[in-house]
């Protein structure tokens, strides 16, 4: 699929001269200095001396089945599988209510007081496309937006980034329940309309928080588009980033430049895939890289050491990427949450999920982290030390998630309370682990 208006903005910027790149670490395109100073805007952080240290604000503004099991095991329906669903299969009011509820309390003020006093500096906020648009009939609710200003200003007030990211496309971009609508394969890359839709929304948001890059420093277009899925996907992927990059960099319809940034995700490729991407250097360009070592039987495998030296090895590659890059996505899980492949779906590591081979129990390793034992509690924090090294060679990192009911190896703040997670990032007890 190809977009005319974004050949001709690719075309029209180029000819200007606008396209420079963010600095990297290292392999950066060579940039006129000059030129730069006087025509970039002032970014909304300190990208090149301080690092992104953030957390995600899951499950609030998108529905996830694994973070709060509560609202979907109390509908009493099994077939409630994702926000879709959620919507579809209960009274409206029964549904709209329960949405009404967890917004207002899931996410407050208090929390952003707490992320702040936790020693972070940036949050990353999902939110679906049905808060802008379900003008194809799709059973959603509305409400999010009023919440998404809320977080803003909350935001502004206690000193922190927002990172605002579109974590739902119509059609769904991966198929996940976090996508708002589990499917077996992804349709958001199939449809012009869908694409169309999407772009709509990034230019509405873009316009609106342009002049609000004290606090909002960038918008991600899309959350993990499936480019596993081969060509179809990424073809479709490579082209909406150059679209994205046009309404989200020049949101005034002119060659005037904003100061948010385009975040792009790698699209589950090697960040080599997308080395040279774009063509021609941008100006205002993040690359999200997300890491979990748990979704394939190779990485349930793994011993506590090998998850250490996968990870240290990762973090060579986003040390050498020419885009300042960041880890958008991480946890400190080693086995499956309850429900984190869906509601109703077994796990790897205990071997209950399709094809997957036995490697322990669950029991111990997730849940509360009441039932966690001293030594694994230890290695939670030899992982959190090892991890933020490795992805502080890059840009920083994003945790994925400050809350969940009953898996509090993936909460930021039960790892603050738990003391597997310092109160001060920077603060390392082993050492340099991964021996950069």
């Amino acid at each position: 699929m190809q977009s005319t208006y974004s050949r001709f903005t690719v075309l029209l910027l180029s000819t200007l001269g606008l396209f420079s790149v963010l600095p990297g670490t290292a392999q950066a395109a060579p940039v006129d200095s000059a030129n730069i100073t006087k025509r970039a805007p002032t970014w909304g952080f300190p990208y090149g001396s301080t690092k992104v240290r953030g957390v995600n604000l899951g499950g609030w503004l998108v529905l996830e089945p694994w973070i709060t099991p509560s609202l979907f095991e109390g509908t009493g329906n099994n077939g409630i599988v994702d926000e879709w669903t959620f919507c579809q299969y209960q009274d409206y009011n029964t549904a709209h209510s329960k949405l009404v509820n967890h917004w207002n309390t899931w996410i407050t003020y208090n929390d952003f007081v707490a992320i702040k006093a936790a020693g972070l500096n940036h949050v990353r906020l999902p939110i679906g496309y049905w808060a802008w648009d379900i003008s194809r009939g799709e059973p959603y609710h509305q409400g999010q937006l009023a919440y998404l200003n809320s977080a803003v200003g909350w935001a502004r007030q206690v000193g922190l980034k927002v990172l605002i990211d579109l974590h739902g496309a119509p059609g769904s971009q991966n198929g996940y329940d976090n996508s708002g609508h589990k499917v077996s394969y992804p349709l958001w890359h199939t449809s012009s309309d869908n694409i169309a839709r999407t772009n709509a929304i990034i230019k509405t948001l873009a316009s609106q928080f342009s002049s609000q890059t004290d606090v909002v420093i960038g918008i991600a277009p899309l959350n993990e588009p499936a480019g596993y899925f081969g060509n179809d996907v990424l073809s479709v992927t490579r082209q909406y980033w150059y679209d994205s990059y046009g309404n989200i960099r020049y949101p005034y319809g002119t060659s005037q430049q904003g100061a948010l940034i385009e975040v792009i995700h790698d699209a589950f490729q090697p960040l080599s895939y997308w080395s040279g991407f774009p063509p021609g250097p941008f100006e205002g360009v993040m690359m999200d890289t997300h890491y979990y070592g748990i979704f394939s039987q190779a990485e349930v495998s793994r011993t506590e050491d090998q998850q250490i030296q996968s990870v240290c090895a990762r973090g060579r590659d986003i040390g050498n990427f020419y885009l300042w890059t960041i880890v958008g996505e991480w946890s400190l899980a080693l086995t499956h949450a309850q429900y984190i492949n869906g509601r109703g779906v077994g796990a790897r590591y205990d071997g209950s999920y399709p094809g997957s081979t036995y490697v322990g129990s669950c029991s111990g390793f997730s849940g509360s982290g009441a039932t966690f034992s001293q030594s694994y509690k230890t290695f939670l924090r030899r992982f959190w030390e090892a991890e933020t090294q490795a992805f502080e060679r890059g840009a920083g990192w994003v945790f994925w998630t400050w809350k969940a009911e009953s898996s509090d190896e993936w909460s930021y703040s039960a790892g603050l309370n738990y003391g597997w997670i310092p109160q001060d990032p920077t603060q390392k007890i082993y050492g340099n682990i991964c021996g950069y």
